[in-house]
Formats: C-alpha cells, sequence, structure tokens
C-alpha cells in the first residue's frame, strides 16, 4: 500500500481514538491540567503521533500502548476520586505563598517559584500592588487566587444594600444571519416582537445580523455585520522591526 496511504489510515485512526479517549477522560484534560495530567496529555499525543506517522512498526503496538496509557489514565482518576489521600499525593496540594500579606520564602522556594513569578500571576489577577494581598494560592494547576485585603476588595451590590435582578445567561436568536426560531419560542416571543427590535435599531432584515442575544431581564444585544467602524484601534505591537 502506497506510504502516504498508510499515514492517512493511521493518523484518521490515531485521530478518532484520541477524540474518543478526550471523551472518556473529561474536561480536566484541557482545563484543569495539573502535572500529572501534563504528563500524560504530552506522553499520549506523542504516542498517537508515532501511530500516524512511524512506518517502520507496525500500527497496532502504538495503538495498545495509546488504549493502556489512557485507561491508566482513566484508572487514576477513579483513584483520585474515590480517595482523597491520593489525589493528594498524584495531583498536589494548594500552597500558601502569601499569608496575611507576607511572602512565604521557603514555600516558594519549594515549589521553585521566583517573586517575580508571582508577581506576574498576581497581575493576571489585576493586582499590581502587593500590599493589597492578603493571602495567595498555588493551586496544583499552577493558577493563583488571591484573597485582596477587606479594604481592598470591590464593594457588591449586598454591600450597597442594593437588590439588582438577576440578568441571567444570554440566549441567541440570530447567528450568522439566521434566526433561532426555538430559542425564540422559549423565551416567550415571537418572530414579529423581534422584527420590532431590529426595526428599532435601524435593520430591516435578519440577514443583516450577524449576532442577536436576549437575556431574562430583557437585555437585547445586536450586531451587525456591517459595523461602520471609521478607525479600528490597533492593540498590537509598531509593525517593525524597522
Amino acid at each position: 500500500m502506497n506510504e502516504g496511504l498508510v499515514v492517512l489510515v493511521r493518523s484518521i485512526i490515531s485521530f478518532f481514538t484520541l477524540l474518543i479517549f478526550a471523551k472518556i477522560l473529561g474536561k480536566q484534560q484541557i482545563s484543569q491540567l495539573a502535572f500529572f495530567d501534563y504528563v500524560l496529555g504530552i506522553t499520549i499525543g506523542s504516542i498517537a503521533a508515532s501511530l500516524a506517522s512511524d512506518l517502520s512498526s507496525r500500527a497496532w503496538p502504538h495503538w495498545v500502548a495509546l488504549l493502556t496509557w489512557a485507561a491508566l489514565g482513566y484508572l487514576m482518576e477513579f483513584i483520585t476520586m474515590k480517595w482523597r489521600y491520593s489525589a493528594k499525593y498524584i495531583e498536589g496540594e494548594p500552597t500558601i505563598v502569601i499569608m496575611n500579606g507576607k511572602i512565604m520564602e521557603d514555600a516558594l522556594r519549594k515549589m521553585q517559584f521566583r517573586v517575580s513569578d508571582i508577581m506576574q500571576l498576581l497581575r493576571n489577577k489585576d493586582v499590581f500592588d502587593l500590599s493589597q494581598v492578603d493571602f495567595a494560592i498555588i493551586e496544583p494547576n499552577g493558577q493563583l487566587s488571591v484573597l485582596r485585603k477587606p479594604e481592598y476588595e470591590p464593594l457588591t451590590a449586598k454591600d450597597m444594600k442594593i437588590t439588582k435582578k438577576p440578568s441571567g445567561i444570554s440566549t441567541e436568536l440570530i447567528y450568522d444571519g439566521i434566526l433561532i426560531e426555538e430559542n425564540l419560542r422559549q423565551l416567550n416571543k415571537n418572530k414579529k416582537w423581534l422584527m420590532d427590535q431590529l426595526k428599532s435599531k435601524g435593520i430591516k432584515d435578519v440577514s443583516e445580523v450577524f449576532l442577536a442575544t436576549l437575556n431574562p431581564a430583557g437585555s437585547f444585544y445586536v450586531d451587525k455585520y456591517e459595523d461602520h467602524i471609521k478607525k479600528v484601534i490597533d492593540i498590537g505591537d509598531y509593525k517593525g522591526p524597522y
């Protein structure tokens, strides 16, 4: 068989095998990569690549290896869900790196983190002043959780004793110029109501709209294909090098 065709068939097999395994192992592989998940993902990806392109060996040993690693990954997830101690050992524990406003140097040294790393993670949390931080914790997936000092916490409606109505989740009514009638019915609205809303914004037809949403509080959002923005702001760097 032609080598290109063999690679094509192997790639299809490895692609759908990975797709199935990723579904079985869950979304944690994507959004909450702990150290073990990171190693597991790299290894499975490497084996899948070998399955697709290594023509010097037969495909089935690679596929068995892929199956074995995925099964072991699933087994580890099952064990960590069942026994908390094993989860603490395999996935690690949260570590306090700032306590009562004081940097825990020993904890940083043990985790091989620099102060500059913590400062960067704090900036990602919109914290630019260390004196505002009461507690900071490195989570097992490497993310930083921050508790500001009470005087620097943003005011909430509860603090101001203001009653706010829940806004709920916005529902798409028009997407890419197509009316989603099922969503319109779920919100107890009809097409006439929608067209009245569009006409009030100078829109004559659904095909002019890229996206329209409505939330349970009644907030209606419309984005047209033609934005009529005269000057687009470029937030990128300069066009160089010069």
